[in-house]
């Protein structure tokens, strides 16, 4: 596919040669990209040598470096014709068809299909001579009459015929999972918007509504949508690791090197770029188009290399050009060491590989047993020889015994598990959208119920970042409200003034309501819209003074970073010489200032001994009232000689204070009680966050964080570093230990602090059960703790697209209530999977039990292959769908969370699947022997090879689903509530799908006959049946009675043992992945491959989601998944002798 596009691509641009010219651009689409190919000095050349700089290649391009493009419509086309969309089409997802294929590879499903065939062979089979019925004796006997013998085909076809229901099913089900992450991809990417100066307006576009001469405006943590050259730049440092592999950040300029290029990361400053290339033309692009045709074998090279040996992909040199670190790109990706499995995965693949090696046995003894039993009955107690011309009867005999046998495998793995899973995760994603969480990585929605801290930002989380000015002090009077501007000296009103328009960034703005009576409209910056909106309490007006001074005519820009905290502008005054304008946190400015204006607006000394009056007397009272308090200042330069403005420390210094201004950011309404929730859900809320302690400690108290007179420790990052750290300085576990469980405030911390804390108390020991940690974050530098973290969430309105990336789950309204509802999701999908396994054992341990014991007493398997199908259909997919699909209630968030060890399958739940599972064995059974009896029909037992359905095991098969219908409505409660009809109408899809149930098993019974080898019943019998169905809820009261206390036995199933919790202290860290049940595995029980494949199939779809699939899309992940599971296995084989199982 890739060779193709890019052959087409490159003959259609031949063609556009020279019509490019024509239709009237000044450069064709080659042009430009041979232009970004360049980079640095020689990219400045070409650009004045070719084109007469930027503005010579804006004029050719049509659009101007202030005002950006004009937006007509007739234009904008134009340009998407000429140069191209900015989208790079998605890989192809798989078909339904290749869907089909891969769900008949199951093992199982093949073993059946086999069986079948060769029973529909030989029941075509007619042996030659009439004789050989008598000689074969009566095993072939009580064949009624010719018509009966010719229907012994309609098994075998039955059989194939759910073989296919089952195939499209599965295929159905992967389809529209793949169809979901696609969605959820787009959404992703349809979420992510970039501004452009269109018709001198500033206006937020979608990424792929960008064109090639779109005057982009960029800033501190965007990614970049598409190539450009730099017009204007402040201070621009770019990551452009993804693209070369140089880890160090690169500086930007217009004069030095103005080449950007997409997908990759503004570390710092801002500035302005015309856009140059777009979509499959832009560097990223190429690449992509390359890959394209590469990326099979590569991704079959890469996971070799992977496998063998992580460090030897570490190891390869980057190449500088382009593609070789896309290379580099995707080895980087390649070697990073997997998360660790989410809990309810790595609990999942145990308990498969427990069912699935019960089940083998029992259909291995099934099917040896039937076959000696007959072997000894009619050979050794008959005495019959074996007649060649019996053999086809014979042989159709074990046909028969090998399909009961591989009926009892198949009943017994629960692939509907794997199922449950994806339904309830995907369900869970899609309604997360309506409550504001955009999940990007499925399990994250898992893991969040298992939380058991938060760390959380304070500004725009727990506040509602709407940054309003309301103290001030200035001219040595502190002012409780912002003053009227008569009372103020007027010097010192100017400076403020001028200070605060030019002195921020020109993309701030406050823009007058939406509606009527509503308040202004902030855009940019919160902080700096608080200090343009003091400007405008003060009767002044900030956009004259910008336009007075545009942003072409700054001199020099030191923007806002996390070390600085603060930022500067330099302007050229009237008569050469400097002034610096200078704002940011005040205990940081304020160390900096030699002198401060006094009540005349007359620079007077301020000495070290006035700097603590002030801290003690203005700022700290402001703090403690949850305000944030900024500095103003200002300091004048001589034109001659011009200061060096590369040496920070001391341009930074001797300035004057103009004015401290306290910001208040009020709490949001909706939180405090969201954090009272978490509390009683047994989460532990941490704040962490850039602002000073006594402003933190006054939120934290208004958010109920933290409640006057408990034992807990607030404090700032300095003290933080000094507490953890040993005499060398490096971070000592055991010292974070005695931090952590008590800090539940974390003052102007670092982004590297908020990291070690959260490494710290994820890598804790010291409590039994290991700490799930979740963590906001908007900022560029809150990537690494984000990644760190078991789940990220990022901010969908402040967050940067650096941020967005690293998180798993981003709230669209940045709201910490939504927090909230995510763990109500995750309790909630954890608690389907319980839901699902109750049911689900249940049926599996029964029906199991049933074809087992029936098949030792009556040679046949009382429910026949087809009827298991049938139920394992049922009883797998729709209820997975019925019970996966429940809506969450409040009363998930009044328990604690379930700890890591806490075996999936809890005592109630296995009081509940034994419980059920005697009352449905003793009813069988009293069916199947006294069955006949009771109603008084013709026994079933011991029927002949071809014999017609009886009504008896018709009554059987019928009650059996009735059970387990009613048995269904029982599994809605897991934690042995009485009413298990609550809220069962808030879920439609239940309703639907146990009377749809219900509806097809009455079809199937009245008019299945042979194939599903059922009779037609009477109404009596019907309602015997359903009665014996609704003893089931009857039964689960009686269950629900008995104390757990009683069943001490039941703990185990399902438990992870310590061993399984860290795999990769004893494998090495290449097969993390391959835990204690996956060894046990490799000891040739490859039968039951199934279920666990599917689950690995899902493991992998949501590993590759981490990774950050963000381009491939869907279809490269099942492809992926079965490479990595060939992999494994080769690396087991490989590998993994040497390793001692416990």
């Amino acid at each position: 596919m890739g060779d193709m596009s890019n052959s087409d691509f490159y003959a259609k641009n031949q063609r556009n040669e020279g019509a490019n010219h024509a239709a009237g651009f000044g450069c064709s689409l080659m042009e430009l990209r041979s232009l970004m190919e360049l980079r640095g000095t020689e990219a400045v050349v070409k650009l004045q040598e070719d084109y007469g700089g930027v503005e010579g290649l804006c004029k050719r391009l049509q659009t101007s470096p202030t005002e950006g493009l004009t937006g007509a419509q007739g234009d904008l086309d134009k340009r998407k014709e000429e140069f191209g969309k900015n989208l790079i089409p998605p890989k192809k997802p798989k078909t339904f068809l290749q869907l089909v294929w891969e769900a008949l590879q199951d093992v199982t499903l093949i073993i059946l299909e086999v069986a079948a065939l060769i029973s529909l062979g030989l029941s075509f089979y007619h042996p030659p001579g009439e004789t050989s019925g008598e000689s074969c004796g009566s095993v072939s006997g009580g064949v009624e009459d010719e018509g009966e013998a010719e229907a012994g085909w309609i098994e075998g076809a039955a059989i194939l015929l759910s073989v296919v229901c089952v195939v499209l099913v599965t295929a159905f089900n992967d389809w529209s999972k793949e169809k979901q992450f696609r969605g959820l991809q787009s959404r992703i990417e349809q979420e992510q918007k970039f501004q452009v100066v269109r018709g001198s307006q500033v206006i937020q576009l979608p990424v792929s509504d960008i064109l090639v001469g779109d005057i982009a405006q960029i800033k501190y943590g965007d990614l970049l949508p598409a190539d450009g050259v730099l017009i204007q730049g402040n201070d621009l440092k770019i990551d452009e690791s993804s693209l070369t592999g140089e880890s160090d950040h690169v500086k930007k300029a217009a004069d030095k090197d103005p080449m950007l290029l997409s997908g990759t990361h503004v570390m710092e400053g801002s500035g302005r770029m015309v856009v140059t290339a777009v979509g499959v033309n832009s560097q990223t692009g190429i690449i992509f188009t390359l890959l394209g045709a590469g990326v099979e074998e590569e991704e079959k090279k890469e996971k070799k290399v992977k496998k063998q040996d992580g460090a030897a992909a570490m190891e390869m040199q980057p190449l500088k050009s382009a593609e070789g670190g896309e290379e580099e790109k995707e080895r980087k990706k390649v070697s990073i060491p997997k998360k660790e499995k989410s809990v309810l995965q790595g609990k999942l693949t145990k308990l498969a590989v427990q069912i699935g090696k019960a089940g083998l046995l029992m259909s291995a003894i099934t099917v040896i047993i039937l076959v000696l039993y007959f072997a000894i009955d009619a050979f050794v107690i008959q005495k019959r020889p074996w007649l060649p011309e019996c053999t086809p009867i014979y042989i159709q005999y074990f046909v028969k015994f090998f399909i009961i046998g591989v009926t009892v495998l198949v009943v017994a793995v629960p692939e509907g598990l794997p199922l449950a899973v994806t339904i309830s995760l995907a369900y869970s994603v899609k309604k997360m959208m309506k409550d504001n969480n955009l999940v990007r990585h499925l399990d994250a929605c898992e893991t969040m119920g298992n939380a058991t801290a938060i760390c959380s930002d304070k500004t725009g989380t727990l506040t509602t970042n709407r940054m309003t000015a309301v103290q001030c002090y200035i001219g040595d009077v502190h002012y409780k409200e912002i003053p009227e501007p008569g009372v103020l000296p007027p010097k010192s009103l100017d400076l403020l003034v001028n200070s605060i328009s030019i002195n921020s960034a020109y993309t701030t703005k406050i823009l007058p309501p939406d509606k009527e009576g509503g308040l202004p409209k902030q855009v940019g910056n919160k902080t700096e819209c608080g200090l343009l909106g003091l400007v405008l309490d003060l009767k002044r007006d900030y956009q004259p003074i910008r336009n007075q001074i545009p942003e072409e005519k700054l001199y020099k820009v030191y923007t806002f970073n996390s070390v600085r905290k603060s930022m500067s502008t330099v302007i050229k005054l009237a008569d050469g010489s400097f002034r610096m304008y200078s704002k940011g946190a005040s205990e940081i400015v304020l160390k900096k200032c030699s002198h401060i204006l006094n009540e005349v607006g007359e620079p007077r000394v301020f000495r070290p001994r006035d700097k603590d009056e002030m801290v003690k007397k203005v700022i700290e009272p402001m703090a403690c009232d949850g305000l944030r308090t900024i500095c103003v200042a200002y300091r004048d330069f001589s034109s001659d000689p011009e200061p060096n403005w590369d040496d920070e420390n001391n341009i930074l210094s001797n300035l004057t204070a103009i004015c401290v201004v306290g910001i208040e950011d009020p709490v949001r309404p909706e939180v405090p009680d969201a954090i009272r929730k978490c509390q009683r859900a047994g989460i532990t809320v941490r704040m962490v966050t850039g602002d000073n302690i006594n402003t933190a400690r006054a939120i934290a108290i208004k958010c109920g964080i933290i409640h006057p007179g408990e034992d807990f420790l607030c404090i700032d990052g300095k003290e933080f570093n000094r507490r953890i750290r040993n005499e060398k300085g490096e971070v000592e576990q055991e010292r974070i230990d005695k931090v952590w469980p008590k800090l539940r405030v974390l003052a102007r911390s670092s982004p590297t602090d908020k990291h070690t804390l959260v490494k710290g108390i994820i890598d804790s020991t010291m409590v039994e059960q290991r700490q799930v940690v979740a963590v906001t974050g908007d900022g560029t530098n809150d990537g690494p703790a984000l990644k760190k973290a078991d789940v990220g969430f990022a901010m969908g309105i402040a967050g940067t697209d650096v941020a967005k990336e690293a998180s798993d789950i981003i709230l669209t309204d940045d709201n910490f209530s939504s927090i909230v509802k995510a763990v109500m999701w995750g309790r909630n999908v954890y608690d389907s999977i319980s839901k699902f396994l109750q049911f689900q054992l249940t049926v599996n341990v029964v029906a199991v039990i049933v074809a087992f014991t029936g098949a030792c007493i009556t040679q046949d398997s009382p429910l026949k292959a087809v009827q298991m199908l049938w139920v394992n259909l049922i009883m797998d997919t729709f209820a997975s769908l019925a019970l996966a699909t429940e809506p969450p209630t409040e009363s998930l968030l009044k328990r604690k969370p379930y700890g890591r060890n806490k075996p999936l399958i809890s005592s109630t739940m296995t009081k509940n699947i034994l419980g059920h599972g005697v009352y449905q064995l003793i009813i069988i059974f009293l069916l199947l022997f006294i069955g006949e009896q009771i109603f008084d029909i013709d026994s079933g037992r011991n029927a002949p090879l071809h014999a017609p359905p009886s009504e008896h095991y018709t009554i059987i098969f019928n009650t059996f689903v009735m059970m387990q219908l009613f048995n269904e409505i029982n599994a809605r409660k897991i934690h042995g509530e009485r009413n298990v009809f609550e809220g069962i109408f808030r879920n439609p899809i239940f309703c639907s799908i146990v009377f749809g149930t219900f509806a097809v098993q009455i079809i199937i019974v009245q008019f299945g006959g042979k194939p599903f080898s059922c009779q037609p019943l009477d109404l009596e019998k019907w309602m015997w049946c359903v009665f014996l169905g609704l003893g089931e809820l009857v039964w689960g009261q009686v269950i629900a009675t008995i104390p757990n206390s009683k069943l001490r036995f039941l703990r185990r199933a399902g438990q992870l043992s310590q061993k399984d919790e860290h795999p990769e202290e004893d494998v090495n860290e290449e097969n993390e992945e391959i835990d204690h049940a996956e060894r046990e595995l490799r000891r040739g029980q490859i039968l039951w491959f199934r279920g666990l494949n599917r689950i690995q199939t899902q493991i992998e779809v949501v590993n590759t989601f981490k990774s950050g699939t963000s381009f491939q899309g869907a279809g490269a992940l099942r492809r992926q998944s079965s490479t990595t599971s060939q992999n494994q296995d080769s690396a087991r084989s490989a590998g993994l002798r040497v390793i001692p199982t416990a």
